[in-house]
């Protein structure tokens, strides 16, 4: 998983855990979840705006 191990993984994720708290990290999770979501949108809308316009026209 990107070129890291299971003990940097578990490292990061105390260090997540220890600066959050237990009860802010699903609020953070939820909260990239919408963030990836909307970039992934953003990603295929210029796709999808060349097509619209030849429409129009």
């Amino acid at each position: 998983m990107f070129g890291l191990g299971m003990q940097e993984v578990l490292l990061i994720a105390l260090v997540v855990l220890l600066l959050f708290g237990g009860k802010k990290i699903p609020e953070l999770m939820r909260g990239l979840g919408k963030g990836v979501k909307s970039f992934k949108q953003g990603m295929n809308e210029p796709l999808e705006e060349p097509k619209q316009e030849t429409k129009n026209e």
